[in-house]
């Protein structure tokens, strides 16, 4: 099986669902058979997300602040 990463660990990327468009980093990948699952460090917090929900681009027009 081969699978290719998008985002590395260390790359600033953004959430395309919040709406605070605040920078997160790649801090791990979780591999399963297939997929990958990007673990996204902001401040204390971390999460898992795919990468169809992440971007490296900060939506501007999203973002309130």
């Amino acid at each position: 099986m081969l699978l290719e990463n998008k985002y590395n660990i260390g790359d600033i990327v953004f959430l395309k669902t919040d709406n605070d468009q605040c920078e997160r980093i790649v801090t791990a990948l979780f591999i399963t058979k297939g997929e990958i699952q990007y673990q996204l460090s902001y401040g204390s917090e971390t999460q898992y997300h795919y990468d169809f929900e992440i971007s490296k681009n900060k939506n501007v027009l999203k973002s309130t602040s």
